[in-house]
Parts: C-alpha cells; sequence; structure tokens
C-alpha cells in the first residue's frame, strides 16, 4: 500500500508541474529584437556531410543583420568542409575553421566550440549543431527573446522531428524530463543551480558572460557541457532562460533506434551524475509511476480486487499518460504517443544498460571516437 501512496503522490507532482510549465514555458516568436546586436553563429561539425548543405544555406538566409557564419570543421573524412563553402557560394559571412588536434583532457564538441569562441567577432555568441534546422526568422526570434528577457544565457529546445518508432517512443522524453521534473519559472528567478536545464543544439551567450564563467574551457571534459554552462551562469549570478523551439528551430537529431540508442546512452549516465547506482534508481522510479500502475490493471481484471479496484490504478495510469501528453502538446508531438508510454520506458531502460556496458567497458563510441567519463 505504501507504495502505491508514493507513486501517487510522485504522478500528482510531475502532472502538476507539467501544467505549471505548459503555461509559463517561454516560447520562440517571429518578432524582431528592437537593437538587434551583430552575431556570431558557431557551429562545430564533424562528418556532416549529408545535412551542412542545407544547414549553411539556412543561416545565410536569416533576416538578421548583421551576423557572421563560423563553422569549425573538425576532421572529417567526408568533405563536410568542401560541401560546405559550395553551398555558401562565396558568402563573405561564412568562413570555415580548420579544427586543430584534440587535447589530452578536452571532448571534442567542447574543444571545437572552444575554438570557435576564439575566433568569433561579435559580442552575442549563439552555438548550434549542423543538425539544427533554422527558419529565415529564426535569429531575429532567438536575439529578440534573449533581449526581453534580459537572459545572460537562453538555451533552446528545438521542435523535434521524429519519423520512425524508435524516435518516436524515445526522442519526446527529452522534452518531457524538463516538461515534468523542472519547474521552468525556478530556472529563470530561483538562484539555486540546482534549477538548471540547458540544450547543446541552441545555446546563446552573450560574451561578456561566456568569459566570466570560463567558456568551454571550463567544462572542457563535460559530456553533458550544455547543463553544467547553464549551471554555471546561474553560479555567477547571472540569468539564465529556457525557451521552446515553437517549429521556429527544429532538429530531427536521430535517424532510427540504433543512433537514439547510442545517441542517450552516450548522455545518459552523465547525466545522472555518473552513478550508475542513480541510473538504476532512477530506472526503477520509472517502471513504479508508469508501467507498474498499468500491470495492477490488468491484473485486477484477471483477478478481479471488487468493484472499487479499477479506480485507482485508472487514475494512476491517466496521470501518466496524460503528463506524456501535456509535453507532447507544448512541444508539438504526437499526442496518441502518449498511449505508449510503457514502451517508452522499456527502451529508455534498453538505452540504460546499454550506457552501463560501455562504462564498464572503456566509454561510449560517438563519431569515432571514444569519450571518457568525467
Amino acid at each position: 500500500m505504501i507504495v502505491w501512496v508514493i507513486v501517487s503522490f510522485a504522478l500528482l507532482v510531475i502532472f502538476s508541474v507539467s501544467l505549471l510549465n505548459a503555461l509559463t514555458f517561454p516560447r520562440l516568436r517571429t518578432t524582431s529584437p528592437t537593437n538587434p546586436p551583430a552575431i556570431s553563429i558557431l557551429i562545430p561539425a564533424r562528418n556532416e556531410a549529408s545535412v551542412i548543405c542545407n544547414t549553411i544555406r539556412a543561416h545565410l538566409n536569416q533576416h538578421h543583420p548583421p551576423f557572421e557564419l563560423c563553422l569549425l570543421d573538425d576532421a572529417s573524412t567526408d568533405g563536410t568542409a568542401e560541401i560546405a563553402q559550395h553551398a555558401a557560394q562565396k558568402d563573405p559571412r561564412f568562413r570555415v575553421i580548420t579544427g586543430q588536434p584534440l587535447p589530452s583532457g578536452w571532448l571534442g564538441k567542447n574543444w571545437a566550440c572552444h575554438q570557435l569562441a576564439q575566433t568569433a567577432q561579435h559580442g552575442i555568441l549563439v552555438f548550434t549543431d549542423a543538425d539544427v534546422q533554422w527558419q529565415p526568422a529564426s535569429l531575429t526570434a532567438v536575439v529578440a527573446l534573449l533581449e526581453k528577457s534580459g537572459a545572460d544565457m537562453l538555451t533552446v529546445w528545438p521542435t523535434q522531428q521524429t519519423l520512425t518508432w524508435g524516435e518516436r517512443l524515445v526522442v519526446p522524453l527529452m522534452s518531457l524530463a524538463i516538461m515534468a521534473y523542472l519547474p521552468e519559472f525556478m530556472v529563470r528567478f530561483s538562484p539555486f543551480a540546482s534549477f538548471t536545464a540547458a540544450n547543446g543544439q541552441c545555446i546563446v551567450m552573450r560574451r561578456s558572460a561566456y568569459a566570466k564563467i570560463g567558456g568551454h574551457q571550463a567544462v572542457r571534459a563535460n559530456i553533458v557541457e550544455d547543463v553544467t554552462l547553464a549551471k554555471h551562469i546561474k553560479s555567477a549570478g547571472l540569468k539564465l532562460v529556457m525557451a521552446d523551439g515553437n517549429h521556429v528551430i527544429q532538429c530531427r537529431m536521430y535517424d532510427g533506434w540504433s543512433e537514439v540508442r547510442d545517441g542517450f546512452a552516450k548522455n545518459i549516465l552523465a547525466g545522472h551524475g555518473n552513478s550508475i547506482l542513480f541510473l538504476l534508481f532512477s530506472t526503477v522510479f520509472h517502471w513504479l509511476i508508469f508501467i507498474a500502475p498499468l500491470l495492477w490493471l490488468i491484473g485486477g481484471a484477471i483477478v478481479y480486487l471488487g468493484p472499487a479496484w479499477p479506480i485507482w490504478p485508472l487514475v494512476l495510469v491517466g496521470l501518466g499518460v496524460g503528463t506524456r501528453m501535456i509535453s507532447a502538446a507544448v512541444t508539438h508531438q504526437r499526442l496518441l504517443d502518449a498511449l505508449l508510454m510503457p514502451l517508452s520506458v522499456i527502451l529508455m531502460t534498453r538505452i540504460a544498460l546499454h550506457s552501463i556496458q560501455w562504462r564498464l567497458t572503456g566509454g561510449p563510441q560517438w563519431k569515432g571516437r571514444v569519450i571518457a567519463h568525467e
């Protein structure tokens, strides 16, 4: 009985947080800033030949003036730099930087972003990934929100495009974790670094704030460098703001289950403090709140437990599905996929076990590099 009381309380809390965030979460709007500042768009790229052409063209079609677009070619072997140069058609706003060899103690993306920041010429730094899709009004929308909110660091959660079942069942859980477990208004207004999240797909920082926290050098060996940068911002007394991409900025993170599994497994352990015990506890917790009530409901149907039996487990199932559905509605995902939340938890369990296996056998591999956990 005590277990069901705990599960009920947990589901009520996360459902309530989801409702609150649905009302308060800032969203990108296609508006323009009052005094548009000069921007440096910074893209680290390693073997991104399949997407880089469209990415460069999309950025150079931005309405916001003035800006520079810098791409760091991180030892690509697929012609990423050459394709990018061709796509830019000698646009003077664009330049390619050849990445220097990876120093000891650095992770690849962090080192690439550090080099980009060193060469950037303007006071607003926009770090974004090569697979993130920007609409022509995206940059003005981002800068307008930065200006309106007074943020020192703005992180945007792009609208995720999910095509295969592996993507549909797992990728939206990234937004669910923010919507259900982290009150957004505490991120904006609380001074505590524990109320922090960030998405490295789109991070906008004032150069003064970036310098004050030590930039990427301060997170050089951290897999979840985006979240750690955000924690440094709050610890320094600066303002962090999160926003939903709202179709203004979009991304398809992975293509198919194998990429989803490896991509999430790369980060999930670091997201749990590099603690296998904490990751296992988290896995059990999610089984209890999203799967156990359904098993209770089904089991009760097989073995009749009395006329009052279905109400409690049915409410718990409804709270779990409702939480997932609120997140889907806010972040423009498929509402009916919320009914498959138990299957999503099972897939996340597989990802957690994959991450643990990697930890015990030397660390994950990503784009040809072994990534050592900090």
